[in-house]
């Protein structure tokens, strides 16, 4: 099942049948919103809004784990996460979509893990994003002409608010392409519960470190959302069937990530952590 986050500017999926909000329990607490049931072409689709209907909760006041958690829970195998993000590299204009393949994670209050203090585990995060949704996203964008580099590096920052400019220049420094404040750890806990995740980085605007940055209006702003908001439903729709025939997704490295991860002998670990984990480590932990 194809699952879907939505980030700033896209709250829904237009296009959309047989729609119903659900409101799903997680053990890792409440998620952002309901999650939007819906077909497109006949196609099941869950969809989440990342801050809640009308942006109600800042980037650091998401409960990460429980969106992840519950999007298992309801059987999501992969997640395509939009957000928008600003440019660190003047070749990436306002408007371009970037398909990320990497990250750097500047966040600092976040809970990162699923496991713990009870049940521990380490999962690689080399190569955090899924390569075959990736490649078919970009297959699908350049069908339809919405600007798309494939690959690239997501610096993560805890906000709310934006970076100074030496913190911009040195993440320039660092050979980043683009910069948000969600995908992380996001896509560190789809990893985690062995989901297929890409990150559908939408540019809004130059960060601070651009000589132009300051007379870039509110309104020029808001219109590359609205626009790369239509852009993205486009590349949704376009895409969305392709997905669903995949015959090779069920044999993706990200669905067998905790395969020898969690360290933590059978008869140490905590009944209530394992309780916890029902959902998103239920494959390795023998839970039906």
């Amino acid at each position: 099942m194809i699952g879907i986050i939505g980030g700033s500017g896209v709250y829904n999926i237009d296009g959309l049948s047989d729609i119903h909000w659900e409101n799903i329990s997680s053990s890792f607490g409440t998620p952002s919103d309901k999650l939007l049931y819906g077909k497109l072409n006949g196609i099941q689709l869950v969809f989440l809004p990342r801050h809640g209907r009308g942006h109600k909760l800042a980037p650091g006041d998401i409960n990460y784990r429980a969106n992840i958690d519950a999007l298992k829970r309801v059987g999501v195998t992969d997640i395509l996460s939009v957000s928008a993000v600003g440019s660190l590299k003047e070749t990436l204009k306002p408007g371009t979509f970037v398909l990320v393949d990497q990250y750097i994670d500047r966040t600092v209050c976040r809970e990162r893990s699923f496991f713990g203090k009870g049940c521990v585990a380490h999962v690689s995060m080399a190569h955090p994003t899924c390569r075959r949704l990736s490649n078919l996203i970009y297959q699908a964008a350049r069908q339809i002409g919405i600007e798309t580099v494939l690959g690239g590096t997501y610096l993560a920052i805890e906000g709310p608010q934006f970076s100074t400019f030496a913190e911009s220049e040195l993440y320039r420094s660092w050979n980043c392409d683009v910069i948000g404040m969600t995908n992380l750890p996001e896509a560190k806990l789809a990893r985690e519960a062995e989901m297929c995740y890409v990150s559908i980085a939408m540019v809004t605007d130059y960060d601070c470190w651009h000589p132009e940055h300051d007379q870039v209006s509110v309104g020029q702003i808001i219109r590359t959302l609205t626009e790369n908001a239509t852009n993205a439903q486009k590349l949704l729709k376009q895409v969305i069937p392709s997905l669903a025939d995949d015959r090779t997704a069920s044999c993706c490295d990200c669905r067998f990530a905790l395969d020898n991860a969690i360290i933590t002998s059978p008869e140490s670990r905590d009944p209530e952590k394992i309780r916890q984990l029902d959902a998103v480590a239920s494959r390795v932990l023998g839970i039906n």
